[in-house]
């Protein structure tokens, strides 16, 4: 069995950078990749001192997606049986790349994993959440947070004490364990989609097919920048994308998200 996993670094900071790939290394993953969007490859020779370890320097920004599937494409052509997408800043114990591949060789209907995502201080995030609806968008980025409150509460699934696994069709990309073989039903992230939007299209294209589990067996921590909630111009790009990503799967006639989010509530409410 081989498993890798893929990093998409824009000026990144190395100690961050280092925690992440050690917490990989030491816990079984077998390769990582390195998919550097940032104008300049000085993350080079950093990288090329660590052990199983593969720098690729894209030489423009190809965004989240676009970054990540340089990594799959040579991880499918080398055999890999799982792939994990990991945000630099994501780091856990040991125990968790096993528990993870365990749970996922038991269940071969499961095509990826996200394990329960904790901040540094141990609070909860909410990482798994229903599909979002034009609504969402505009509560949560343009009116005062009490207006959405209530609907936040539902969108985040923050009903749930997230103990139990739940058949969830939108992932956080901060950590997505993938079931390779399951990329020649689905395809690979969408490069339509330069940032934010690419996590909850590919779990949704997976979904059609697979159980796309959150697995709560495994806990790793993320310390989250919100980065568009504090730039302007990560705001603008954010919009950009949600509304090439409602302009592909609906924006009011969405059949599929209204199934599946009532299946949501109906189940784990």
């Amino acid at each position: 069995m081989k498993i890798t996993a893929s990093i998409v670094t824009y000026i990144t900071e190395h100690e961050e950078l280092q925690k992440c790939i050690d917490s990989m290394l030491a816990d079984g993953i077998d390769h990582v990749y390195v998919s550097d969007n940032s104008p300049s490859d000085d993350l080079r020779s950093f990288c090329e001192k660590l052990s199983k370890v593969e720098y690729f320097f894209n030489g423009k920004n190809l965004g989240y997606g676009g970054g990540h599937n340089v990594a799959i494409k040579k991880a499918i052509a080398e055999g890999s049986d799982y792939h994990l997408v990991i945000n630099a800043d994501v780091y856990f114990n040991t125990g968790v790349i096993p528990a993870i591949t365990k749970y996922m060789s038991e269940n071969e209907d499961v095509a990826m994993v996200q394990p329960n995502v904790l901040y540094p201080n141990g609070e909860q995030q909410y990482t798994v959440r229903m599909l979002p609806t034009p609504a969402n968008l505009i509560f949560r980025r343009f009116l005062p947070d009490s207006w959405g409150e209530k609907m936040n509460y539902k969108y985040l699934l923050k009903f749930n004490d997230h103990k139990n696994e739940m058949n969830i069709p939108y992932h956080h990309g901060c950590f997505m364990f993938f079931r390779v073989k399951c990329f020649d039903t689905v395809g690979l992230f969408d490069e339509r989609f330069f940032l934010y939007p690419e996590d909850i299209d590919i779990t949704r294209r997976m979904h059609k097919h697979f159980r796309t589990m959150f697995w709560p067996g495994a806990v790793v921590t993320h310390k989250h920048c919100a980065a568009s909630y504090k730039s302007n111009r990560m705001l603008l790009i954010h919009m950009k994308n949600m509304i090439k990503y409602f302009n592909k799967w609906g924006w009011i006639f969405d059949e599929e998200r209204k199934k599946w989010n009532t299946e949501i509530l109906e189940k784990y409410s």
